[in-house]
């Protein structure tokens, strides 16, 4: 091996996911004391790090806006695989768990890594530019999801409560697959232009300037590290969250929160990457991956939900109450009024982020 390979492997990004993933071999299915729960929840954070530089390489090799979508499919099949095992194995209190995870999801991407980006990017250049384009258009399909997915199940009639039928699961899980690949095509082949980093000046910035790319074995093996890192991340919130639904019930909060902290754990290495891209001036690359995020989160998580609800037992929870309604459309109005222009201040990013926090506090506090 060479020097550079040497000290390549000797990073603490290749040996933290491989600690992640040996500490979920030895705790899998164990009920683990406090001391293991910390040292889990310290290994988490490390994976969640990693997960974030190796997602950058391979972003960095790929480019705009492939990279953009690297990490919020692989985060959100890790999302979808964490909340379909605690469906198996957590009975009734979790059939509102996918609802309540989605929403989250949906909440702290469009209100908090777009405001937080839009914040940073703000304050580093005093107007954070993106293209409107690319930006509306994932906008758009996000709220139409979220609407045919978490909004008309507490309208229809066909079954109690805030449930679909199986064939309106069905249709639901159809379109919003589609509509999330029919996105990908548009934003990887037909209109990419529409979602590459531009300037203040609107120059759209095709390549990084300064870095060279790294080479396809460094990339390959970038991957290969995110998915161990990906693997360790939902592995070990598996593990941690029977002390996370202790602490919420202990604490009398609502059967909701977990879906909450599930959520922000799922989505801190977007959160932390959304939040480099902005530093550096690539507010259209956190843009991507905030809203990407948000639409792979429902696009991908409805239908795999359908697909379990075959041999799951007991009702599916979809549809949101009347708080979480006026939150939704609410994001939706601000969101749509912040888009449309493509230029944003710092006042836009403090209206998402008053708009999160307002979530936060209404989930511990219904």
């Amino acid at each position: 091996m060479t020097p550079k390979t040497l000290s390549y492997l000797s990073h603490w990004t290749v040996y933290v996911p491989v600690l992640a993933v040996a500490a979920l071999v030895l705790t899998w299915g164990r009920d683990l004391p406090p001391p293991a729960v910390v040292l889990a929840a310290a290994l988490l954070a490390g994976a969640v790090l990693a997960a974030v530089h190796h997602a950058e390489v391979v972003a960095h090799r790929v480019g705009e806006p492939f990279g953009s979508l690297v990490l919020a499919v692989a985060v959100t099949i890790i999302e979808v695989a964490l909340i379909v095992t605690l469906m198996i194995s957590g009975g009734e209190k979790t059939q509102s768990l996918a609802r309540d995870t989605v929403f989250a999801a949906v909440m702290i991407t469009c209100n908090g890594i777009l405001g937080i980006s839009l914040l940073v990017g703000a304050l580093r250049r005093r107007i954070a530019v993106f293209n409107p384009e690319g930006t509306g258009s994932m906008f758009a399909t996000v709220a139409m999801i979220a609407t045919l997915s978490l909004v008309l199940p507490s309208f229809t009639t066909s079954r109690p409560g805030a449930q679909f039928s199986p064939a309106q699961l069905g249709f639901a899980a159809f379109a919003s697959l589609g509509l999330y690949l029919l996105f990908v095509a548009v934003q990887t082949r037909r209109h990419r232009d529409y979602f590459l980093p531009i300037t203040t000046a609107g120059q759209v910035i095709d390549a990084e300037e300064h870095l060279e790319p790294p080479s396809s074995r460094a990339a390959l093996t970038s991957l290969g590290l995110l998915l161990v890192a990906l693997i360790g991340v939902v592995g070990l919130a598996k593990g941690v969250s029977p002390a996370v639904e202790s602490a919420v019930e202990s604490a009398g909060l609502p059967q909701g929160v977990v879906g909450v902290v599930i959520a922000l754990m799922v989505l801190l290495p977007e959160t932390i990457a959304a939040v480099r891209a902005a530093s550096r001036d690539r507010i259209q690359t956190s843009l991507n991956l905030a809203l990407g995020s948000a639409m792979a989160s429902i696009g991908l998580t409805i239908p795999a939900i359908a697909v379990a609800m075959i041999w799951l037992d007991g009702p599916l929870l979809l549809g949101l109450g009347g708080t979480q309604m006026v939150l939704l459309a609410l994001t939706v109005a601000v969101g749509t009024l912040t888009v449309v222009p493509g230029r944003a201040n710092v006042l836009q990013g403090g209206v998402h982020l008053s708009l999160l926090a307002a979530f936060l506090f209404l989930a511990a506090s219904p």
